[in-house]
């Protein structure tokens, strides 16, 4: 089911049908192997699991902690070179997604 360039992307309902046709299978499993995907990847990057989880071939994805940051005072603003202070940042958690070799060779 190629789209032209410039169109919209597919819907979920659209992959959903797009992989059952290209499977073989049921639209239902097709939606209960991405339904496991998807927990698969949370239970790999909430806190208590390994913090990386890689689809091979495609992407890796990755939580990554980062760490929490001082208030300052004082500090020049680049832009307009006036003085300012900068609110403390507290620690926070974001999510990395690299496309791996496979993938970079598909486009």
């Amino acid at each position: 089911m190629a789209k032209k360039v410039g169109a919209k992307p597919l819907t979920k309902t659209e992959i959903m049908r797009a992989i059952s046709e290209a499977t073989g299978l049921a639209k239902k499993d097709v939606v209960a192997v991405l339904d496991a995907l998807h927990a698969e990847i949370e239970s790999a990057l909430k806190k208590g699991g390994v913090g990386v989880f890689s689809i091979p071939g495609l992407v890796k994805v990755e939580r990554k902690v980062v760490p929490a940051r001082p208030a300052q005072k004082g500090v020049k603003n680049p832009f307009t070179g006036e003085l300012q202070d900068r609110p403390a940042k507290p620690e926070s958690v974001k999510v990395r997604v690299r496309a791996l070799k496979n993938l970079k060779a598909m486009v």
